[in-house]
């Protein structure tokens, strides 16, 4: 069982409040979203285990049992290209548990017309292969988010 743990603090919403139908629809997986507290942050590693894929606005850590968890920072935010966003570690580097992996601001997110909600998405999951999938309420970095079997 990997337990997934929140890589920013913030409100729980879940993934059909994600104002993208791909994430939104579970396209890319099961999961839950953060709607971030509005300051600059770090997003930390959900999981202890290797960067897979790294991108300003998006990283992958995949754990020991294969479990690959997507973090998004923001909703479109790939068309900011990378302003804004600050790359902590590298892509095969291997990360623990609440390890800084990206420093972003969500204020400047907005600003730039983007939504700053983060899909927290287990790729190649099926949904009842998640348990205790959180979807309201307060969480800090490092909080629960779902068990996967």
């Amino acid at each position: 069982m990997t337990s997934v743990t929140s890589p920013l603090a913030g409100q729980a919403i879940g993934l059909a409040a994600v104002p993208d139908p791909v994430f939104s629809g579970a396209m890319v997986g099961p999961g839950t979203a953060i709607d971030p507290v509005r300051e600059p942050s770090a997003a930390v590693a959900p999981v202890d285990g290797v960067v897979v894929s790294l991108h300003p606005h998006a990283f992958v850590v995949v754990d020991g049992e294969g479990h690959g968890v997507l973090t998004h920072l923001g909703i479109d935010t790939v068309q900011l290209n990378g302003e804004g966003f600050e790359l902590l570690v590298n892509k095969g580097d291997t990360v623990t548990r609440g390890q800084e992996v990206v420093r972003w601001n969500p204020v400047a997110v907005e600003a730039a017309g983007k939504s700053p909600i983060c899909p927290v998405v287990a790729l190649e999951a099926t949904a009842d292969s998640l348990s205790d999938v959180l979807d309201s309420g307060d969480v800090k970095a490092g909080d629960a988010l779902f068990g996967w079997q």
